[in-house]
C-alpha cells in the first residue's frame, strides 16, 4: 500500500504565509513526480502546482510568484511555500504522487493524500 499524508494547513490572514508537507510511504520504487491541487467548495478540484523527479515545476498561473514547490524525492516528500495568501487561496489542498511500486516494473500510478484545509481570512 501507498499513502500520502499532507501537513500544515490551517488559519491564516490575508497576506500570511504557510508550508504545506507531503509525506509518502509504502512499497515505493520511485517517484516520478508530486504535485499539490485545490479544492474550494462549489468547484473543481485544480492543479496548483507540480514537481517531477527531474526538478522540473508547473504552476497554475493564479499561484505564479507566490507558491513555491519543493521535492525530497529520496525522503519521499514535497513541501509548498505558500506566501502573501489571499482569501481566494482558501481550499483542502490535497497532495498527489505519480509513482512506481515495488515489484510493479514500469506501472505508474496516481495517488492521492486525504487533504489538508487552508483557511485564508481576517
Amino acid at each position: 500500500q501507498v499513502q500520502l499524508v499532507e501537513s500544515g494547513g490551517g488559519l491564516v490572514q490575508p497576506g500570511g504565509s504557510l508550508r504545506l508537507s507531503c509525506a509518502a510511504s509504502g512499497s515505493i520504487f520511485r517517484i516520478n513526480g508530486m504535485g499539490w491541487y485545490r479544492q474550494a467548495p462549489g468547484k473543481q478540484r485544480e492543479l496548483v502546482a507540480a514537481i517531477t523527479s527531474a526538478g522540473s515545476t508547473n504552476y497554475a498561473d493564479s499561484v505564479k510568484a507566490r507558491f513555491t514547490i519543493s521535492k525530497d524525492f529520496a525522503n519521499k516528500k514535497v513541501y509548498l511555500q505558500m506566501n502573501s495568501l489571499k482569501p481566494e487561496d482558501t481550499a483542502v489542498y490535497y497532495c498527489n504522487a505519480e509513482l512506481i511500486r515495488l515489484g510493479e516494473g514500469r506501472t505508474t500510478r496516481g495517488y492521492w493524500g486525504q487533504g489538508t484545509q487552508v483557511t485564508v481570512s481576517s
